[in-house]
């Protein structure tokens, strides 16, 4: 589904990554973990087209999209969740939904806002509230929303827990094994909050100063060794 051949990013001179090489199998799970500074969050921003890598290659589905502007990688169905969750606080909830559904025909448009609704009861009633109005675990799962009604084939998720409860936590834990297993969508998983991780990924990745130190296929693997 994934893959990144050698890339070399960062901002301005200051190169993060330093020639990193993984690849991600199609409908899994894949959690990149690490200290802060590790630059994970800046491998979410290459692959999401929001960084360009200064060298190395980034192939979606067989195809390199090395060069493709964000625009372009959200079309070929990348969503990405920034840190924090994304919405308009002045709209509505079901505004801010059909916002993200923009482009989609209407038939399809309220089949998979429905789906949101029923994949995050904590909106279902919600719909005419503003968005800035929201707790923040009803806003971050407004804000995943928002992306998975454009059902893309590929995740991108940076810390979707941040700042959550811990109850709050397990549940978006849990909805994100449920998005990855009900509509086969392959997720990236940036997350500080390491046994969470492991306890949904099928693939682990650890960076450490923009470097690929660890990659396992099963995190149970992890979990024996520590």
């Amino acid at each position: 589904m994934l893959r990144l051949e050698n890339i070399r990013a960062g901002y301005g001179k200051k190169e993060v990554l330093h020639g990193v090489s993984f690849a991600v199998p199609k409908a899994k799970i894949c959690a990149v973990l690490g200290p802060n500074g590790a630059g994970k969050s800046t491998l979410l921003k290459v692959i999401a087209g929001m960084i360009r890598p200064v060298e190395g290659k980034i192939y979606f589905e067989g195809e390199d999209m090395t060069d493709l502007p964000v625009h372009e990688r959200v079309r070929k169905g990348i969503g990405y969740f920034m840190q924090g969750g994304q919405v308009f606080p002045s709209l509505s909830v079901l505004e801010n939904l059909e916002i993200g559904a923009n482009g989609l025909p209407p038939q399809e448009k309220r089949k998979a806002i429905e789906e949101v609704m029923e994949l995050f009861p904590a909106l279902q009633g919600l719909a005419k509230k503003r968005a800035g109005l929201l707790s923040g675990g009803q806003r971050q799962q407004l804000a995943l929303g928002m992306i998975l009604v454009k059902r893309p084939k590929l995740l991108l998720l940076d810390e979707p827990s941040a700042g959550l409860s811990p109850n709050l936590v397990k549940e978006i834990m849990q909805k994100i094994q449920i998005i990855n297993q009900t509509f086969n969508i392959t997720i990236v998983l940036v997350e500080q909050n390491i046994k969470n991780a492991l306890d949904i990924a099928n693939k682990v990745l650890i960076l450490t100063n923009g470097q690929l130190q660890v990659e396992y296929e099963e995190s149970q693997k992890l979990i024996e060794l520590g």
